[in-house]
């Protein structure tokens, strides 16, 4: 009998050595998805990259302060840029024009990611953007699961958001795509014996929950933005040459046909006052022929008038 239990104890005694050894902490991740959207929209275009911005998120929750806003503002940015389609705005200057307009124009603005479209809109054009997105986060939580065994230990920490973006066209201060996703991240980790490094709080999923219900944004972002023609300016002219602010860093080919409007007064809803656009005068059309700076490019004139700087210059599929 005694052999019997010396026995069953040396098995004990090997088992929790050999899970002293080694680490006993096991981790598994797990992102799940659920986003409808407002349109779908299917297009095939590759042309030239478009300017876009994002304007730091608002947090409406009670948790995490400004820190989520920001990590959502900056999530967003990185994946729009992995797509190789945009060139991101500084958001740096778009704050700071945007401080500017509210103290010149006494708007209510918050930089946490409060805008008003129109006024967003007057900072892209000022900038030369195609688009501003703007965002908030609606909904945040965190909680664990646990469960206690005789001889295990297993807690796992799920994380949930609900994001809400817009993107407004520049060009009218509408708000063209709206849409709202969902993201859950989970983390799980389990012990043998009460040994095994014991779990913390895991802050990465709250990024990875952020950032799932964010990525599905995207392809419909490109979509939306890719229905209104390519556009740039005339930074200047005078010699027979037009100096565009687009060159190869946008993606603009040489041997690229623009039709140049000339822009006159603003035109407002009077309903709402909102600009709804500008009246737009064609003057003729250009041809790209050489780069120069770090993202411009020279064209000269193939039909109509000599454009004035501002003039703009549009791809027309």
């Amino acid at each position: 009998m005694v052999k019997k239990y010396a026995r069953s104890f040396l098995v004990i005694f090997l088992a929790v050595a050999l899970f002293g050894c080694v680490p006993a902490t096991t981790v598994k991740e797990e992102q799940t998805i659920s986003v409808k959207p407002t349109e779908e929209v299917k297009s095939e275009y590759t042309g030239p990259k478009r300017k876009v911005a994002v304007i730091e998120f608002e947090n409406k929750t009670t948790y995490g302060a400004r820190r989520l806003g920001t990590s959502a503002s900056d999530i967003l940015i990185t994946e729009l840029t992995k797509t190789g389609k945009f060139i991101m705005a500084e958001r740096e200057k778009l704050n700071k024009l945007l401080q500017e307009q509210k103290l010149g124009q006494e708007q209510k603005l918050d930089m946490s990611g409060i805008v008003d479209a129109n006024t967003a809109a007057a900072a892209g054009r000022i900038l030369g953007l195609d688009a501003i997105i703007t965002g908030s986060i609606s909904q945040f939580g965190t909680k664990t699961i646990g469960s206690d065994f005789l001889i295990t230990e297993s807690k796992q920490q799920v994380a949930e958001a609900t994001v809400d973006i817009r993107v407004v066209d520049v060009s009218t201060g509408q708000i063209i795509y709206a849409d709202s996703g969902k993201g859950t991240s989970a983390q799980k980790t389990s012990s043998f014996l009460g040994m095994g490094s014991r779990a913390s709080y895991a802050e990465n999923i709250e990024g990875d929950a952020l950032r799932a219900a964010i990525v599905k944004f995207v392809k419909n972002i490109i979509s939306q933005v890719n229905k209104r023609p390519w556009s740039c300016r005339v930074a200047e002219a005078s010699e027979g040459e037009i100096y565009l602010d687009a060159g190869q860093e946008s993606g603009l080919k040489i041997g690229t046909i623009l039709t140049v409007y000339e822009l006159g007064k603003e035109i407002r809803s009077p309903a709402t006052g909102m600009v709804i656009g500008q009246r737009q005068s064609k003057c003729g059309k250009i041809e790209v022929v050489d780069y120069f700076g770090e993202n411009g490019s020279i064209a000269i004139l193939i039909e109509g008038t000599f454009p004035a700087p501002g003039s703009l210059c549009k791809m027309i599929p």
